[in-house]
């Protein structure tokens, strides 16, 4: 189809039972998924027994809430901010998951699936571009049906995320924006944390890091540094400025040499402006981004994932608070277990060392129910305000003395006395 169409001509390529596939955040095809909603509310007989399937919602939606029952439900594979109300009130599910592997999880759960997504309109080729997206939806080319949202908002991006005309079953326009997500300020913590671990990072190096606070200190505090390269699975503002004065430019990378490499950016307008018809980025899919075997045949790769409580034997919790889901696996475990395999490469573990309310993220025992993201025989390093933990290749009792070190000092007395009641001091 050449021509764009009406948003609602999506409804004659659904058929009961079919799967919908969404790329996650701003590659989510708005218009699309109103004209989905409306038909379901009108009562539309093509709308029945539908899933949709998806990462990090940013819109809040009528089946998220359970609005339409069976005939149009949800799953999760990492809830957000806006999905995660609703899985707690049971009307979506979530599927734990390493990122790296949630393509080839869908494709063995999905029956007639069908790729729904937001796109760059096409160029003089024919080609679309998938802008901020590759995640998981790319593997899908040649292997589902397709139809596709195009916004003038949506930047031009590439890499592994171009589809043809010819590969679609139809297209629309719209006018809606991007979401911004603003960044988050760094504390005096966040620095002193992101000082730690900056310091510790060699020129030459490549960096995967994530959105939030901790990572834009550590991104900033990289500005002396030289001849990075970036292989993420998130692309997000902290990134601009260091390409920009040429910090980081890709030349001491073995694979993707001189190309910043993400599955996915989120971050501000300006953000999406500097990727606009940028080829000094390329998005891939993630499960090559995001694949330990990818990662770790890059030398001295350098992985920074934050956490929210760390045990004595190692153990992070990055996805629970209390026994409740907040979010899910995500990346931390590809990267964690990629770093470990790279030739000179460190994994971090980031985290203040105690909550907003006074408790210590430093704990002799996880909670019941926390759900454990990366292990106690990967994880490498575990960072806060007061210094760098080094538990690889450690026993028992060093882990235990070296994350007491780093915990708050308000904390450190009853910690020891844990410790030796357990028998790990």
């Amino acid at each position: 189809m050449s021509e764009p169409c009406s948003p609602d001509a999506v409804l004659d390529h659904l058929r009961p039972g079919t799967h919908l596939i969404m790329p996650l955040a701003n590659g989510e095809p708005t218009a699309l998924i109103d004209a989905i909603e409306d038909a379901a509310r009108a009562g539309d007989p093509r709308i029945d027994d539908l899933e949709i399937h998806q990462m990090h919602a940013l819109h809040e939606r009528g089946y998220l809430a359970g609005e339409f029952g069976d005939r149009l439900r949800y799953v999760s594979y990492f809830l957000s901010p806006v999905s995660r109300p609703h899985f707690e009130r049971g009307t979506i599910d979530l599927v734990p998951c390493h990122f790296s592997d949630v393509f080839s999880i869908m494709r063995s759960r999905i029956v007639d699936p069908l790729v729904v997504a937001a796109a760059s309109p096409p160029d003089r080729h024919g080609y679309f571009s998938l802008g901020v997206s590759a995640d998981y939806t790319a593997s899908f080319l040649g292997r589902a049906r397709w139809f596709l949202e195009v916004t003038e908002a949506m930047p031009r991006t590439f890499g592994r995320n171009q589809v043809h005309i010819s590969q679609i079953e139809g297209w629309c326009r719209s006018d809606r924006p991007l979401v911004e997500i603003p960044p988050r300020q760094p504390t005096e913590i966040d620095h002193t944390i992101a000082g730690h671990v900056a310091e510790r990072i060699a020129n030459g190096s490549t960096i995967q890091t994530g959105i939030g606070a901790i990572p834009n200190a550590i991104m900033a505090a990289l500005s002396d540094h030289r001849d990075l390269g970036i292989h993420t699975e998130l692309f997000s503002d902290g990134a601009v400025e260091l390409m920009q004065t040429g910090v980081v430019n890709g030349i001491a990378k073995r694979f993707n040499r001189t190309k910043a490499v993400a599955t996915f950016a989120l971050g501000t307008d300006a953000l999406h402006e500097f990727l606009h018809e940028n080829t000094a980025v390329e998005l891939f899919p993630v499960r090559y981004v995001n694949n330990v075997a990818t990662i770790g045949r890059e030398p001295n790769f350098v992985s920074i994932n934050a956490t929210l409580s760390v045990d004595f034997l190692g153990q992070c919790a990055s996805e629970t608070i209390d026994g409740r889901y907040i979010s899910s696996s995500g990346g931390q475990g590809d990267f964690a277990r990629g770093a470990m395999a790279s030739d000179g490469g460190q994994g971090f573990i980031v985290l203040p060392s105690q909550t907003s309310s006074g408790r210590s993220r430093i704990v002799a025992r996880l909670a019941p129910g926390e759900a454990v993201t990366t292990m106690k025989n990967t994880v490498d390093k575990v960072v806060t305000e007061y210094g760098v933990a080094e538990l690889r290749g450690r026993t028992i009792s060093e882990r235990t003395r070296a994350l007491i070190a780093v915990a708050h000092p308000d904390h450190r007395d009853e910690l020891s006395a844990t410790a030796r009641q357990m028998g790990y001091l």
